[in-house]
């Protein structure tokens, strides 16, 4: 794939429409082949490339660096762990899935409320995309519910008395994922890896027509 010719944008939307349940790649595979890109251009197609194939691990270390800096602050921790569950909803994979299951948790208690959370029904029309399709949780859109995540996180980390502490620990798991997206070299794998992506995306949205 030619990443020159992709945009942010694109990569963006990639990312929200990708799945998400991909195991992360192995730590020796992850900080191997680092090298300095040549050019700028080089530096923009690389850090397009990584942000996508790696894009699991670069999570887990978005995570990872807060949840260590904030290990004596609980309330922290715990608004940070609501981030991560807010940001994870704008990925259309997991929204969905967090949807099904707890529409099928709550049928066990109460049937007519599972009903009621059920999203509207948006028929497909046959030669238009479905990938703008709005996603909903919970019978509600999902951006309700990551404006009240990250509400509530920043209620605690303010509670906690460590917001500036939390965004000091998120800028530098931020500089860190920069820094590897932009110092890993793109291997063949990841090339291959994107090219069997693009026609599982292609084909769903060939069957979904």
């Amino acid at each position: 794939m030619d990443w020159d010719s992709v945009a942010a944008s694109d990569v963006i939307e990639a990312l929200r429409e990708v799945e998400w349940s991909t195991s992360p790649r192995s730590f020796a595979e992850f900080f191997s082949r680092l090298a300095f890109p040549r050019s700028f251009s080089k530096w923009m197609s690389r850090l397009k490339c990584n942000l996508y194939y790696y894009r699991t691990n670069y999570f887990i270390l978005l995570i990872l660096v807060p949840g260590l800096a904030l290990i004596t602050r609980p309330l922290a921790i715990l608004g940070a762990a609501l981030t991560a569950l807010s940001l994870a909803f704008l990925n259309d994979s997991f929204a969905a899935t967090f949807n099904e299951k707890m529409i099928r948790t709550i049928r066990h208690f109460s049937p007519h409320l599972a009903a009621k959370m059920r999203p509207p029904h948006m028929p497909v029309i046959r030669g238009r995309s479905a990938a703008r399709k709005k996603v909903y949780v919970c019978g509600q859109p999902r951006l309700v519910f990551v404006l009240l995540g990250l509400t509530a996180s920043f209620v605690l980390w303010f509670a906690s008395c460590g917001l500036l502490w939390v965004l000091y620990a998120f800028a530098t798991a931020l500089i860190m994922i920069l820094l590897h997206a932009s110092l890993r070299t793109p291997n063949l794998k990841a090339r291959l890896n994107t090219y069997r992506e693009e026609f599982r995306a292609v084909w769903r949205n060939y069957s979904e027509l």
